[in-house]
């Protein structure tokens, strides 16, 4: 992400750019997803409320037009970056890098 931005300040391109995967994933999906790279075994229990929307449609063609492509899976991405939260988030461990 942080290239997709720089690419962006870099380039010609004004206006509202998506940087992001292509893939689309529900927030259940997401939820399980970061359960199984944690290794929890979770129970998701759903509430009534406002659906809002159900799908966005983002393009990724503007961003993809100047050369960036997500480099991860939404999975390899929360496996890459969940290890650097929890060191972060425990008591008296603290990564600062």
């Amino acid at each position: 992400m942080v290239d997709g931005i720089h690419r962006l300040t870099e380039s010609s391109l004004s206006g509202p750019a998506n940087i992001g995967s292509p893939e689309y994933v529900s927030v259940a999906r997401l939820v399980q997803t970061v359960a199984q790279v944690a290794g929890k075994t979770i129970r998701i229990k759903y509430v009534e409320g406002p659906v809002g929307v159900q799908s966005r449609n983002f393009s990724n063609e503007r961003i993809n037009s100047i050369g960036w492509r997500a480099r991860y899976s939404l999975r390899d991405g929360i496996a890459h970056t969940y290890p650097w939260v929890m060191r972060r988030c425990r008591p008296g461990k603290r990564d600062r890098r």
